[in-house]
């Protein structure tokens, strides 16, 4: 009987080879196997350079070149690549975890010290809970009571770098890239999964992305459900009376709101409070439309319970 390791190694070899059949030249073989590889190694920093020192002790220098080139210049295709990873993972996904529930939308900052790396600005970091000098990357992944996977991930890159000629230049950004909000972001990386025919679940959003109205109406129009993260300071109105002890209150924004025409639509909200996982109690206050709340309560909260398990 195969012991648990074997099983393990596998199936990564498994894994990898699937991602190499999508990699391009047979070239690149090698260098994909060796990066994966070193990211699976229990080493503190997972540069190229220790990740080249791990997998070739013995001609790091050669290996590292090789790595550097197969990630910053190799002609692959990152959405290719993240495409047959969705379709490896996401069967052995659901067999042991149940259907997709929910669908995560969030960005993950990368602390930086130096300020050349592409897109690297002082801006929110949430690894540091403050504004400080980072790489913000936003991400959708997909998610059910066992597991997440990323199925999308892509670069913020501030306007303060696609307006300057000389960083473009030097960072090899293409002149087809335009600048776009977090929220612009994930809409098109939700329409791209769409298409790919992912499983839907419920979208998941933090308040930066559930306060854009443009992002709600996108979501509306595709006809997806959303569940977003609300504001601290959004205005609620309660559009009738309720008993003293519920805790749900139907609320819309105020017509008169500047900017309301600019923010999409003036649909009736619920809010809600869902625990993060039965051992705590701790809260966090969601919104969404009435009427997708009303068509699946339970459905909602076991949704926004996925949200806490991306990776």
């Amino acid at each position: 009987m195969e012991s648990t390791d074997g099983r393990a190694a596998s199936a990564f070899d498994g894994y990898v080879e699937a991602l190499i059949e999508v990699i391009g030249h047979a070239d690149r073989a090698v260098p994909l196997r060796d990066y994966c590889t070193g990211l699976m190694m229990p080493v503190a920093r997972k540069s190229v350079k220790p990740l080249a020192a791990v997998t070739a002790p013995t001609r790091v220098s050669a290996k590292h070149q090789s790595l550097l080139y197969f990630v910053g210049q190799a002609p692959w295709s990152d959405e290719a690549l993240m495409g047959r990873g969705r379709d490896w993972v996401l069967p052995h996904m659901v067999e042991r975890g149940g259907p997709i529930t929910a669908w995560i939308v969030d960005d993950t900052g990368c602390p930086k010290k130096e300020k050349h790396s592409v897109g690297v600005a002082r801006q929110y970091c949430g690894q540091l809970g403050k504004q400080d000098n980072c790489q913000v990357a936003v991400s959708l992944s997909v998610a059910n009571d066992g597991a997440s996977l990323p199925v999308a991930w892509q670069l913020y890159l501030p306007e303060s770098w696609l307006d300057d000629p000389e960083r473009r230049q030097k960072a090899k950004i293409p002149d087809e890239i335009v600048f776009q909000t977090k929220p612009q972001i994930a809409i098109d990386q939700i329409r791209a999964a769409l298409t790919a025919q992912t499983p839907v679940g419920v979208a998941l959003a933090d308040a930066g992305y559930g306060a854009d109205g443009r992002f709600r109406q996108e979501l509306t129009d595709m006809g997806a459900r959303l569940l977003g993260r609300r504001p601290a300071d959004t205005q609620r109105l309660a559009s009738g009376r309720r008993a003293a002890a519920t805790q749900n209150m139907e609320w819309q924004r105020p017509a008169a709101q500047a900017g309301a025409a600019q923010q999409g639509s003036q649909a009736v909200f619920r809010q809600g409070a869902c625990r993060r996982s039965a051992g705590r109690c701790v809260e966090d206050r969601y919104m969404a439309r009435g009427d997708q709340c009303r068509a699946g309560v339970t459905l909602c909260c076991r949704a926004t319970a996925c949200r806490f398990q991306r990776l």
